[in-house]
C-alpha cells in the first residue's frame, strides 16, 4: 500500500469518525472470513460500519475526533465498529461475541468518553431507542387519557342518575 492509499484511508476514517457518536473496538483474532462477513452483515443491518485498519492509521484518523479517547485500545489486530446508534451497535456486537468466542470486545467510545468492555455490555443490555420512545410516549399519554376519562365520567354519571330516577318513577 503506497503513501497516497494510506492517506486516503486516514481521511476517509477521520470523516466517518467525525460524524459518528459511538464506536466499539474488538479483537477479531481467530475469526474466519465467513464469520467476519456475518459480523459485517449484522452490523450493516444495524446501520453500523466495521473497519479493520492498521493501528497507526487508526491513531492518525482519530486525531481531532471523539475516537481519540479510545486510542489506547488500538493494539493488536482490531476491528473498529462505528455509527450513530450506540445501543444497536453494542447489541449486535455483543450477540455476535456470545456466539463466537474468538471475538473479544476490548472497549469503545461514546460521545468522546472511553468505555471498557463492561460498559459496552451494559450498553447492549439497554432497550432500543424505539422501545424507550414508546415507553416515554406511554408515560406522557397516561395523565392525558386519565383526564379525558374523568371528564367523560361526569356526563355519564349524570345520565345514569337520570335513568335511575326514570326507572324509579316508572316502577311507582
Amino acid at each position: 500500500m503506497n503513501r497516497n492509499d494510506k492517506q486516503q484511508i486516514v481521511e476517509d476514517l477521520h470523516a466517518a469518525w467525525s460524524e459518528s457518536t459511538a464506536g466499539i473496538v474488538a479483537q477479531y483474532r481467530g475469526l474466519t472470513v465467513s464469520e467476519m462477513g456475518d459480523l459485517r452483515r449484522r452490523l450493516h443491518d444495524a446501520d453500523v460500519s466495521l473497519q479493520v485498519v492498521k493501528n497507526t492509521l487508526a491513531r492518525r484518523a482519530a486525531e481531532g475526533t471523539d475516537f481519540k479517547a479510545a486510542e489506547a485500545l488500538f493494539t493488536g489486530p482490531v476491528a473498529i465498529a462505528f455509527g450513530s446508534e450506540p445501543v444497536g451497535m453494542a447489541k449486535a456486537i455483543d450477540e455476535f461475541a456470545k456466539e463466537h468466542k474468538a471475538l473479544e470486545i476490548r472497549g469503545g467510545v461514546l460521545d468522546g468518553k472511553m468505555m471498557d468492555a463492561a460498559g459496552v455490555k451494559a450498553l447492549a443490555s439497554l432497550p432500543s431507542r424505539e422501545v424507550l420512545l414508546a415507553k416515554m410516549l406511554g408515560s406522557m399519554q397516561s395523565p392525558i387519557s386519565g383526564f379525558v376519562r374523568t371528564l367523560a365520567e361526569v356526563p355519564a354519571s349524570f345520565v345514569r342518575t337520570l335513568a335511575a330516577i326514570r326507572d324509579q318513577k316508572e316502577a311507582a
